[in-house]
């Protein structure tokens, strides 16, 4: 110990007492390792201390009064002019108490390491969880109240959606042939298309309006559709919205106003997302719809979707109808002048 070498050739006299019934004597006090020797002047050791389980009996009061730890009954007594020895105690305490084991201290920082993984735990796995078992519980039903309620919201910017009896049962025959519950034209508001919640697809009319081919509608449908396999708009919708979103949808299965004002801001003012060509290639293949019309709507020079184009699954294979040419020219005139 490097406190020890210090002091261990240091000696000191002081008053010894065994116990209240022993009149005291004069003794040699001196360190040795991690204990104090109490001697007699003959160099005979007559007691040897632990300097760990050593106590003074009255700090900052001299004679500085020590006695071993839980016996108060045997004494040394130092005089004030031994203050180097008294430092040196003290010191080699000190020293001592830093070598040990702290239980309490280590116990302290397992309890405060094992808060803060749970806490760390807390953050970033219940968040996702909860979010999860939203999505896999939360009845489908309730998406479709809650795409309504996103459709009404969008329509307050893109104008009401567009109707007609005539085109309704078109929009029906293409729903069907693209496997999806609900398909909306909307006159503005969505840059191409947007999936909601409960299996509705929005387009924007110039996907009708703008292409002589109903494949070009009908693979952005798709595109939403693999975009729905690939990420489950409700989780999309928790994603932008917070944990709290999550909460109150377990909970009472409703969405506030500004939740989905939140959403429909961001969805509407983003590009959709990317999807993988391999996922993609898969829904139109699943629906039996060639993927190259819809290619070269998104780009026409082919450049940027060169995959779509060249693994085309309908390639070479006889086409079913999309919608029949009266039933499209229909759908093309859903918005009127």
């Amino acid at each position: 110990m490097t406190a020890l070498k210090q002091y261990q050739r240091i000696e000191a006299t002081g008053l010894w007492r065994p116990s209240p019934d022993v009149q005291r004597r004069e003794v040699v006090v001196s360190i040795g390792e991690a204990t104090l020797t109490i001697s007699d002047f003959n160099d005979r050791a007559l007691t040897h201390w632990s300097l760990a389980a050593l106590e003074r009996h009255n700090p900052g009061v001299f004679p500085a009064i020590f006695h071993p730890d839980g016996d108060p009954e045997e004494t040394l007594e130092l005089a004030e002019t031994e203050t180097t020895m008294i430092e040196a105690i003290d010191r080699l305490q000190r020293a001592i108490d830093r070598a040990r084991p702290h239980p309490g201290r280590l116990r302290w920082l397992s309890v405060a390491g094992v808060v803060a993984a749970v806490a760390a735990l807390l953050l970033l796995w219940m968040p996702a969880a909860l979010q999860n078992h939203v999505v896999s519980v939360f009845p489908e039903i309730k998406r479709h109240d809650i795409g309504d309620a996103i459709l009404q919201r969008i329509e307050r910017v893109s104008g009401k959606a567009c109707t007609s009896e005539d085109a309704q049962d078109t929009l029906d025959k293409l729903a069907e042939r693209t496997g999806v519950r609900k398909i909306i034209i909307l006159p503005a508001g969505v840059q191409t298309s947007l999936g909601l919640p409960g299996g509705i697809v929005l387009l924007n009319r110039a996907l009708v309006e703008d292409h002589e081919d109903p494949s070009v509608a009908a693979g952005y449908i798709i595109a939403e559709r693999a975009w729905t396999q690939a990420q489950d708009p409700l989780d999309d919708l928790m994603d932008r919205t917070g944990v709290t979103t999550a909460f109150r949808l377990l909970t009472t299965g409703e969405l506030t106003p500004q939740i989905v004002d939140n959403y429909t801001e961001q969805v509407l003012s983003e590009p959709r997302p990317s999807i993988p060509d391999q996922e993609l290639l898969a829904v139109f293949a699943q629906a039996a719809l060639p993927s190259t019309p819809y290619a070269y709507a998104v780009d026409v020079t082919g450049e940027a979707v060169i995959g779509l184009i060249e693994a085309d699954p309908m390639a070479g294979r006889p086409l079913q109808q999309v919608l029949p040419d009266r039933d499209w020219v229909r759908l093309q005139n859903i918005c009127g002048e």
